[in-house]
């Protein structure tokens, strides 16, 4: 062997990925990265440098976190909104936004109707509503629990509100225990014996709720495509309907929004609120061709499974990342017109 010959070079080549730009010395560890990943455009990305984050909360943690990206830090502060984490072009502009992201606080729901009696709305009146928006109808629901059995642990509903999309209640009533009550929870929900003492049975709180969010649509259709039926939206909503013995289209549903109030419509207007910001979200569908919009609320299986290692092992990062997508259903994608086949 010649002792002057060059030693062997190592290659130097790192694959990035598109999405959150980490590096790779392989390229099938990028691949086994995007396999499990679940990138998509409808992650939160930073509006400096263009990095899709995991959540909010991380895309927070870039711009303002203990080690932020620096570049992305300046001009996060001096053009970005605290609250949504969007970018704009100057201070006027971030003034203006500021104005209409930050919502007023909201009105106990003493100031609609009296704490002791049912409220409801005309269910005519509803599907009168001038919905152009394009998207589905949403209705936010809250329950207050008070407690049963022995301990009083076991979680009874006794009260119940519903409000649409412009905040208005539009069904409110106390509900009548199906078992003794041994603990009202009185600190936190502010219920007594009076107000459940005439309250409305739960058979006819489950009749009333269900015919205000199948709005005359078929059982059948909502089971299958929804039609009609109004969007779910709230904050622990399984374990709500499971208190009010009621089931409802997993797909109808938008959850998992805490907000901590026990009022039930201000926890009612919470939910709401977050659902229309989270839905009006602009994502942008160019070059994203690989996947038909259509699929997007119905299958979350990896789409790396229909493609072959030789396959993918061709592909560019970029690539990898149009044939990604997330293993959740963006809100985003409740628009009327996505579901257009």
């Amino acid at each position: 062997m010649d002792p002057e010959a060059d030693p062997p070079r190592i290659s130097s080549v790192r694959h990035r990925c598109s999405a959150c730009y980490k590096q790779y010395k392989k390229k099938e560890h990028l691949i086994d990265h995007m396999k499990v990943s679940n990138h998509s455009i409808h992650q939160p990305k930073c509006g400096v440098c263009q990095k899709y984050c995991k959540s909010f909360e991380s895309l927070r943690e870039h711009l303002t976190g203990p080690l932020p990206r620096q570049s992305c830090l300046r001009i996060f502060t001096a053009r970005g909104c605290n609250l949504c984490l969007k970018i704009f072009d100057g201070p006027e502009s971030l003034y203006e936004h500021k104005e209409l992201c930050c919502f007023p606080p909201s009105v106990p729901l003493e100031h609609f109707t009296s704490p002791s009696r049912e409220f409801e709305m005309e269910i005519s009146s509803l599907s009168d509503v001038d919905n152009t928006s394009g998207f589905p109808e949403a209705v936010a629901i809250d329950c207050e629990m008070v407690g049963g059995g022995s301990d009083g642990s076991l979680d009874l509903c006794a009260r119940v509100c519903l409000i649409n999309e412009d905040e208005n209640v539009i069904f409110h009533t106390y509900v009548q225990p199906q078992i003794p009550v041994t603990n009202y929870r009185y600190e936190m929900t502010g219920i007594t014996e009076q107000h459940l003492r005439d309250a409305m049975p739960l058979k006819q709180v489950q009749e009333r709720v269900l015919e205000i969010l199948y709005n005359g649509e078929s059982i059948w259709r909502v089971r299958l495509e929804g039609g009609k039926a109004r969007l779910l939206v709230g904050h622990s909503l399984e374990h709500d309907l499971d208190c009010l013995r009621m089931s409802y289209p997993d797909h109808l549903l938008r959850y998992e929004i805490q907000s901590g109030i026990h009022d039930p419509y201000q926890d009612c207007v919470a939910a709401m609120r977050l659902y229309k910001r989270m839905r009006f979200q602009s994502h942008q569908m160019e070059g994203i061709k690989t996947l038909s919009s259509t699929h997007w609320t119905q299958s979350y299986t990896s789409t790396f499974d229909s493609w072959r290692p030789k396959e993918l092992d061709k592909m560019s990062p970029d690539e990898l990342f149009e044939i990604s997508k997330s293993d959740y259903n963006c809100w985003c994608m409740d628009s009327r017109e996505n579901h257009k086949p």
